[in-house]
């Protein structure tokens, strides 16, 4: 004869059960987190000093640009970790990341910036843009961000600073223009981020700091 267990007796072994897994995959994660992270923020770092040197033509071999970055704070108090370019006991160019709005949300970016406020270079890290419209901020895609370099605030004037459909001198994309003027913005923006805090940039008494390009 088979004995039938009342439902409720089951109900502390289920509880056990499903607790017992829970712990189990917790531990299996957590270890798996442990044995790869290093790999993980390895990976990170190099894909960071990839590119820092897209828009610092003139950074050391190595991984000498990312040991002394300083720290300057923003018109909003959040900290943006600068990284330099030294020599001779001078900066020769500084690098950090800015953030624009697309279209699908935010396009992170990374400028480098020479000492006398033009620009050396911008590159696109990462977005969420239409792929054949926006994505046209790549450089696999599109070489427009590459017209970036050499430009100021005053190379066009601030007033200029726009994409032609608004009556400044940047190109936009055919049926997408909300994600060049959101670029466009961006970079102006940083340009002005470090005519406010040039002297904090180029002080080459300033201390190191560590962490990511935009805090």
């Amino acid at each position: 004869m088979v004995a039938w267990i009342k439902p409720s007796s089951t109900v502390p072994y289920q509880t056990l059960l499903v607790g017992g897994v829970a712990l189990l995959a917790s531990a299996i994660i957590s270890i798996g987190f442990q044995l790869t992270s290093g790999d993980i923020a390895k990976r990170q770092a190099e894909d960071r000093l990839v590119s820092l040197r897209q828009v610092l033509p003139s950074a050391p071999p190595g991984d000498e640009l990312l040991r002394n970055p300083v720290t300057v704070k923003d018109e909003a108090g959040n900290d943006v970790v600068v990284y330099r370019v030294l020599k001779d006991g001078k900066v020769d160019g500084v690098a950090y990341q800015i953030i624009g709005q697309g279209y699908s949300g935010d396009i992170v970016l990374v400028i480098g910036v020479a000492p006398d406020g033009k620009l050396l270079g911008v590159r696109t890290v990462s977005h969420a843009e239409t792929p054949g419209l926006g994505d046209k901020i790549e450089t696999a895609k599109s070489d427009w961000v590459l017209g970036f370099a050499g430009r100021s605030l005053s190379d066009p004037p601030p007033e200029k600073w726009g994409v032609k459909k608004d009556g400044g001198v940047f190109d936009q994309f055919t049926g997408a223009t909300i994600t060049p003027r959101g670029v466009v913005k961006a970079v102006k923006q940083g340009l002005e981020f470090f005519d406010a805090h040039a002297s904090e940039m180029l002080e080459t008494s300033n201390s190191g700091a560590s962490g990511g390009l935009h805090e």
